[in-house]
């Protein structure tokens, strides 16, 4: 790592003290964060877009959910992000 370069927790952390994100979850075992507005929106036939950023172990598990989820790559190549 380069000198004064973040970990992935340094960098994950500094969003969370600033407010821009929660902390780690896992959708399977916590379920998808949400608000109470969000979930009633959801349970009376709206559809509430909540954004989520995967977190990857190391590239193998990166290469591997990208193979999974079309949308994984979709998505960043609409964005303009290289692979």
């Amino acid at each position: 790592m380069r000198k004064g370069a973040m970990t992935v927790e340094q960098w994950i952390k500094y969003g969370f003290d600033k407010g821009w994100c929660g902390p780690p979850v896992c959708e399977i075992h916590d379920s998808l964060p949400t608000s109470i507005f969000e979930d009633t929106e959801f349970e009376e036939g709206f559809d509430p877009c909540i954004h989520i950023i995967r977190l990857y172990e190391d590239e193998d598990m990166k290469q591997a959910v990208e193979a999974n989820h079309s949308p994984s790559n979709w998505r960043a190549s609409n964005m303009g992000w290289e692979q």
